[in-house]
């Protein structure tokens, strides 16, 4: 039985979400989500023509990751951030501690 991280909960399989979906899926108001969007460069949802958002499946899951830092861990925006970079870092390759 695979155990989940604090941050991921199920909701439904699709390709893409609404802002108003992700919002609920996440529970934060949609101001908060296109605020995060402007802090964080990787959350990247597709625009309609009419330039509505559209969430894939990795935005909800780092939209709740974000969500888990800022609200449970108490990060602040840039520690978050940080903490995101060194996330991505961390799964690209190991680096060894350099011994002065």
């Amino acid at each position: 039985m695979e155990s989940k991280r604090p941050h991921q909960i199920d909701f439904p399989d699709k390709l893409y979400y609404k802002i108003g979906e992700v919002s609920e899926i996440a529970d934060v108001p949609t101001y908060v989500l296109r605020f995060w969007q402007t802090e964080f460069k990787k959350i990247k949802p597709k625009r309609t023509p009419s330039g509505q958002r559209l969430y894939r499946k990795k935005d909800v899951d780092l939209v709740l990751k974000i969500k888990h830092l800022l609200y449970n861990k108490k990060f602040t925006i840039q520690g978050a951030k940080q903490h995101l970079r060194g996330y991505e870092k961390d799964s690209e390759e190991k680096i060894p501690a350099q011994t002065l």
